[in-house]
């Protein structure tokens, strides 16, 4: 039997503002457990929640980039549970008048572009973070994130594969990270994705029962974690054993490779929501809206058309120079710092992107510096380094964080355009080779191309290799 896969995706990116969303304590990651904590965001009595303005912005600026309706008029709602990482035993966040209605974004998939709608963003405060100690029988809580604010970005569930869901979770992170909405670090939490799955006969209209996922943390993980869920709830279906499928949160366990039971899923009654009395209603006026329009940064399909325009590059280039915004102002300092265009697209999106998979780092966190990186492109360009010496060198870069020249003056990679010096090896590889010169001298030109190599291995690629080539031709004709 076919099944289509239905998936819909919540989004929790963390806003870009110094403080938390209800008092002044820092959002700074990376603090001493509890140090950014106040009686407001530990809910003590008698303390009283007053919203970040910044907040409010940022979640237009989101909604305004993400195509979505701004509701003018939005409140605050109190989501009631208990969980020792939520002090105030309540979360304020919205229910029915969230900030931002329907939108959608715009994905590239194998079967073209397609668009994926959005159900709705709203504002709220992020909860603590647990900490689970192995082979102990308690657990540590850290309170510096309680208050920290928070967008959900809720999608409709239109992705029908676990791949489209990775391209959209790709194509939302870099939207938020250039307009300057969330830093989007996935490995901090400022960026956390929780997945809806459910399976259907192709054809069928109705969706079946859907299962959440937790814990999800990395775009390889979410690609991971729907895949074994798709899987099991075909077997499940295959086997006649539909009704083990229940509404229900599972917990991605990446050791295992396999969704785990958490819970059974909670509906909006069973947090029992009502209106946060202490926050009055958000009014959000034409004048926001129209200034967030007008200050925001470009986006990434802006970008993309403009360095087709400007740098003569394909789409598929674009397509991964735009992808990161920290990758694309890379690409284009070391531009501004004389560089070629293509030439540096071309180790961007060749060896550096080699590198940055061979030593998993995200596409942000480039080791060379962009100077570093434009000083060697200009020894290549300036013919004082072979583009094979030029290779190994960037691979040391990329290791030691050392400046090229430095490398270069270690090893004795040096380019030699030494008339003399080259000639002497090129007398050399003609006498060792008389059936390349033969061939060459029968108008199989071709053959230089083997004798042009002998000299670069003789000179262990310190050989410019054009003067090779034109000293190797005009040495054959004086034979």
């Amino acid at each position: 039997m076919s099944y289509e896969t239905i998936i819909g995706l919540e989004i929790h990116a963390e806003l870009n503002t110094k403080t938390k969303i209800f008092c002044n304590c820092s959002t700074k990651f990376g603090a001493r457990p509890n140090e950014n904590t106040c009686p407001i965001c530990m809910g003590l009595p008698g303390t009283l929640p007053v919203l970040n303005e910044e907040v409010v912005n940022l979640a237009v600026k989101a909604g305004t980039a993400l195509n979505c309706k701004i509701n003018k008029l939005n409140k605050m709602d109190r989501k009631n549970y208990f969980y020792p990482d939520l002090p105030k035993a309540y979360q304020i966040s919205q229910l029915d008048l969230p900030i931002c209605g329907p939108g959608h974004v715009e994905i590239e998939t194998e079967k073209g572009e397609r668009s994926v709608r959005l159900n709705r963003i709203h504002i709220e405060e992020d909860a603590g973070k647990l900490v689970h100690l192995e082979y102990e029988p308690f657990s540590l809580i850290d309170y510096n994130r309680v208050g920290v604010p928070l967008i959900e970005i809720v999608t409709e569930p239109d992705m029908r594969s676990p791949q489209e869901a990775v391209t959209f979770l790709r194509t939302l992170k870099a939207i938020l990270e250039y307009g300057g909405i969330s830093d989007c670090r996935m490995e901090q939490g400022s960026l956390r994705c929780d997945a809806n799955i459910s399976l259907r006969e192709v054809g069928q209209e109705e969706y079946n029962t859907k299962v959440e996922i937790k814990n999800i943390n990395s775009f390889r993980e979410l690609q991971k974690a729907l895949e074994k869920e798709e899987k099991r709830q075909k077997e499940l279906y295959d086997f006649g054993e539909a009704h083990r499928i229940v509404q229900e949160t599972r917990r991605w366990d990446s050791g295992k490779g396999r969704t785990v039971t958490m819970r059974s899923k909670e509906d909006a009654n069973d947090y029992r929501y009502f209106p946060e009395p202490d926050i009055i209603p958000i009014v959000i006026k034409d004048e926001i809206i129209e200034k967030v329009k007008e200050d925001m940064p470009e986006l990434p399909e802006d970008r993309k058309e403009r360095f087709i325009k400007e740098y003569g590059l394909s789409e598929k280039e674009v397509e991964i120079l735009v992808s990161d915004k920290h990758f694309s102002e890379y690409y284009e300092d070391v531009i501004k710092l004389g560089a070629d265009a293509k030439s540096v697209s071309n180790w961007m999106l060749s060896d550096m992107l080699r590198l940055i998979k061979e030593q998993e780092l995200e596409l942000k966190d480039i080791p060379v510096k962009k100077e570093d990186f434009a000083a060697l492109l200009k020894m290549v360009a300036d013919k004082k380094l072979s583009v094979t010496s030029a290779k190994s060198v960037f691979e040391d870069m990329f290791k030691t964080g050392k400046h090229p020249e430095d490398i270069v003056k270690e090893k004795g990679l040096s380019q030699i355009s030494d008339t003399g010096a080259i000639s002497e090896i090129a007398v050399a590889v003609l006498n060792a080779n008389p059936q390349s010169v033969s061939d060459y001298k029968a108008g199989k030109t071709q053959a230089v191309g083997y004798l042009v190599g002998q000299v670069m291995k003789q000179s262990k690629g310190k050989a410019n290799p054009k003067m090779a080539r034109d000293i190797l031709e005009e040495k054959i004709k004086e034979m």
